[in-house]
């Protein structure tokens, strides 16, 4: 309704500028005319020298006609006031929806393919929607120094923000991440990108992020509300997947299934992380560490003996500089999953993971 609000609000305006101008306009055309006929004439026609109105009509339909005047504008005043006040605070929400619509269309430039003019954000993350692409990427074997062709699956990142705060998306974009096809975009990490182009493609990702359900406040914005959770149709399609691939054996219990879940796009995969080569298909250990820490061997139930505290930062992910666990301390890189996996589903992801 805001948009609705401005659009009158700017309308209002128009018509009563147009009728202002109009009206001095009609104003000046009649009083030149009307003064035309004074030139070489000044003496005989002067206005103190010519007969001017007596008293009975100055006081009677004249005096009439401009207190009905007076009291016509005074109408106008009146309603135009409240009117405006009524109308003000839509107009200016408007305007800043508008404003902040022009950095999510600069934005979408910038994240467009290369063909397109931009720096082929898309190209990666599976389109302008960012639902989830493949990477051409060059890895190394450590130990033959054989260098070979892969397809890395970068993210989908119409879930970004359920997973990392704007500080932390701005971060990834200055700084990109090490090891992976996404490669520093910011001039701070040695990119092509100033802050203004890096915050006009973080307003582009919140445009298009998936939008949540069970918002804390329901005026926000289904797409960045605070409190919100995936669709619970596609968390139950993540349970679905999960409990198919175990089912068909492919994983030996629900909370495996999840820590390597791939629906496409590697959204909510552990494994992305803690399992090197899992990006390009050829997994090694599992949770043997990669972009992420070792989690076998039992690390995990070391720095976090109570398991409920496990679960707690998992949801919330890590914090820069924030204490976790018994001597861990933020980096910001891990992400948190409570506004996009249930709260059962986490939890026996940490039953497995506190396994290995």
């Amino acid at each position: 309704m805001t948009p609705v609000f401005a659009d009158v609000t700017t309308t209002l305006a128009w018509i009563v500028l147009v009728t202002a101008i109009g009206g001095w306009a009609l104003y000046a055309f009649f009083n030149i005319r009307s003064s035309r006929a004074e030139i070489g004439s000044e003496i005989e026609l002067a206005a103190n020298r010519k007969e001017y109105y007596d008293d009975e009509t100055l006081e009677g339909k004249k005096l009439e006609r401009t207190q009905l005047l007076g009291l016509a504008f005074l109408a106008v005043i009146t309603v135009t006031l409240p009117l405006y006040w009524i109308l003000e605070p839509g107009r200016q929400a408007g305007a800043e929806k508008e404003f902040e619509h022009k950095f999510e269309l600069w934005g979408s430039g910038l994240f467009a393919a290369t063909a397109d003019g931009g720096f082929n954000c898309a190209g990666c993350h599976g389109g302008m929607n960012g639902g989830g692409g493949v990477a051409a990427f060059a890895v190394t074997d450590p130990k033959t120094g054989e260098v070979k062709s892969v397809n890395w699956k970068a993210p989908a990142i119409n879930t970004v923000f359920y997973r990392y705060s704007e500080e932390e998306v701005r971060f990834i974009l200055n700084y990109g991440r090490p090891f992976s096809p996404m490669s520093a975009w910011g001039l701070v990490g040695g990119g092509p990108m100033n802050e203004q182009q890096i915050q006009t493609v973080i307003d582009y990702l919140k445009s298009v992020q998936v939008p949540r359900e069970d918002c804390t406040d329901p005026t926000q914005d289904a797409k960045m509300c605070d409190g919100g959770h995936l669709p619970v149709a596609k968390q139950q399609e993540i349970q679905a997947e999960a409990e198919r691939l175990v089912k068909a054996g492919t994983y030996a219990s629900l909370g495996e299934a999840l820590f390597n879940l791939d629906l496409g796009s590697g959204n909510y995969s552990c494994a992305r992380c803690h399992t090197k080569g899992w990006s390009y298909g050829e997994p090694q250990i599992t949770g043997g560490g990669a972009f992420g820490p070792n989690l076998t061997g039992g690390s995990s139930v070391r720095q976090f003996p109570n398991q409920e505290d496990m679960i707690a930062f998992i949801s919330a992910g890590s914090e820069y500089g924030k204490k976790y666990g018994e001597q861990g301390q933020g980096g910001g890189r891990m992400p948190g999953f409570g506004a996009m996996l249930t709260q059962d589903q986490i939890k026996a992801i940490v039953e497995y993971v506190r396994g290995l």
